[in-house]
């Protein structure tokens, strides 16, 4: 397997998100050509090496030509306090345009009360933002058991004065299948596609009866044409998401976006805002509530920041790690 070079980089958050304040990963170069490879600490070899052949795929260009030039985008509220979750969408609405947000809920720790005054707080603000058609979005992550989802998101539908969706609101697939069957409030699949492994007929149908909207992310799936591969087979509406990514691996969720034949939702691709530094020159951010399709390079100063942010027992634990998905990748020792 060839690559050229591989640097790895951490770069800090400006909040907390997913656990974590500080986004590491590995830049890989083939020739003049970057990808990213990222996969969360948690992830095994085996789910890892997908993000690799990802990286890859970036690396060596090797994507489709984008049917549109340009992918509008939703913001994104992490589980803040809603005096914090209300001013973030009056900047999301203001600065970037986006007048879709997505909330995030069900976070470990908090009450559903929680989730209710944040969700209450976000409705307000694109209110009073003048985006009174603005839609909200809601993600669990599969936090919630199936009567949990069913009562809650009737709650949280008539606060939000009706929910686009509720990505992930329980964890399986079956469970997901009986809240579509006994909420109104639509749903979104994501762990569902990402974690099922090979989609064969049997996972299809599955997926069909859980899900109004599917997420996919190119880059936990394997890449843009192996995601638009999934994509034809589920036959479902689509939302494209990031994996908090720096700017060179968010251009695989964009290219992605830009190819699908068709795209009814703003996609999770404003996660640059969650970013301090990056390993570009300029963050990839929303304009209008879109973002430009483009395939961004690493800048020398940029990088060179976000390698020397990380220490040597992490940027070693990195290219191991690599070594091993990447043997994995050509059928070499695990």
């Amino acid at each position: 397997m060839r690559i050229d070079d591989a640097v790895p980089f951490a770069l800090p958050l400006t909040r907390r998100f997913r656990g974590t304040e500080v986004r590491e990963g590995v830049l890989l170069r083939i020739a003049d050509g970057w990808g990213e490879w990222a996969p969360f600490p948690e992830y095994d070899d085996a789910a890892a090496s997908r993000w690799l052949a990802a990286a890859l795929e970036q690396a060596r260009g090797d994507w489709p030509e984008p049917v549109r030039a340009a992918v509008p985008v939703n913001a994104i509220v992490p589980a803040l306090p809603a005096d914090q979750a209300a001013q973030l969408v009056l900047d999301a609405v203001a600065v970037d345009g986006c007048t879709t947000i997505k909330v995030k809920v069900a976070e470990r720790g908090q009450q559903f009360a929680d989730d209710v005054a944040r969700v209450a707080a976000v409705r307000e603000s694109l209110d009073d933002a003048g985006a009174a058609e603005g839609r909200i979005r809601i993600d669990v992550n599969g936090a919630w058991s199936v009567d949990d989802a069913v009562e809650r998101l009737e709650v949280l539908d008539d606060v939000a004065l009706g929910l686009e969706y509720a990505e992930q609101p329980c964890a399986g697939l079956d469970e997901l299948a009986e809240v579509r069957s006994r909420s109104s409030v639509p749903v979104a699949v994501d762990e569902g596609v990402r974690l099922a492994g090979r989609i064969d007929d049997a996972v299809v149908e599955r997926i069909r009866a859980a899900a109004d909207v599917v997420v996919l992310k190119s880059i936990p799936l394997g890449g843009v044409r192996p995601a638009l591969v999934v994509a034809g087979l589920l036959g479902l509406p689509a939302v494209v998401s990031s994996s908090l990514d720096s700017s060179v691996g968010l251009a695989s969720g964009l290219a992605l976006a830009a190819s699908l034949p068709q795209l009814d939702h703003a996609c999770g691709l404003g996660t640059g805002r969650l970013l301090a530094a990056d390993t570009v020159a300029r963050t990839l951010v929303p304009e209008d509530g879109r973002l430009s399709v483009v395939r961004p390079l690493p800048d020398d100063a940029a990088l060179a920041a976000a390698a020397a942010r990380i220490d040597d027992d992490r940027r070693r634990w990195w290219l191991d790690r690599l070594a091993r998905c990447a043997d994995l990748l050509e059928g070499g020792p695990a």
